[in-house]
């Protein structure tokens, strides 16, 4: 596992504030008594990065490139919870991150701040093990959802433990995954339809997983 100022950084991480630890403070992450909380998206962030194309982890302005941290459900489904940000932050933040770079880490939802929401859509609580970049030229909010539908990738990188993530990893994290995507899918109005896409999104996301 890598510690988050071990990773190069990239000029506008480096920017970023720093916590008691010296690991750089995404600029979404609210500050709480004067104390980062990492969990929890400050105040007017959301709208900000939607409403003036901001990175969501640095805070500066997107280019025509646009990168998502995502799951392998998400490459499944092709949706992420969080806003792009550029290429060599997202980069930075899947070998930098604590959360994603600790396979047995898991979500802490105690003493959360007064007003703390759920985020928008599904959410699968577990830890999957691999986050992926997702960079694509395409990409958009749906409002009614709060989540944002990615377009075909240029690019997309595997990581596990902060390291490219080799291909049994990335296929055992998709397995591990999948019963919960059906799951859902056998809850739909048409379960038949339903899981018969899913099927369809994961041969198609089968084919991004590394040789």
């Amino acid at each position: 596992m890598n510690h988050p100022t071990d990773v190069p950084m990239p000029p506008r991480i480096a920017h970023l504030p720093r916590d008691k630890h010296q690991r750089p403070v995404p600029w979404f992450v609210a500050w709480v008594d004067g104390v980062p909380d990492f969990r929890v998206i400050a105040a007017g962030k959301l709208d900000d990065a939607i409403r003036f194309r901001c990175c969501w982890l640095c805070g500066d302005p997107l280019g025509a490139n646009a990168a998502f941290v995502i799951g392998p459900m998400c490459a499944i489904n092709r949706v992420s919870a969080e806003p792009p940000s550029h290429r060599d932050c997202a980069d930075y933040a899947a070998r930098a991150c604590p959360f994603l770079t600790t396979p047995n880490m898991r979500r802490r939802d105690s003493q959360l701040p007064d007003g703390a929401v759920e985020p928008d859509g599904i959410m699968l609580r577990r830890n999957p093990g691999v986050a992926l970049v997702w960079v694509s030229r395409t990409w958009r909010l749906q409002p009614q959802l709060g989540l944002w539908t990615v377009g075909d990738p240029t690019e997309t990188r595997w990581y596990a433990e902060g390291r490219p993530a080799t291909r049994t990893e990335v296929l055992a994290s998709i397995a591990s995954g999948l019963p919960l995507l059906r799951a859902e899918a056998e809850k739909d109005q048409r379960p038949a339809a339903a899981l018969a896409e899913l099927d369809a999104q994961h041969a198609r996301a089968l084919e991004l997983v590394p040789a």
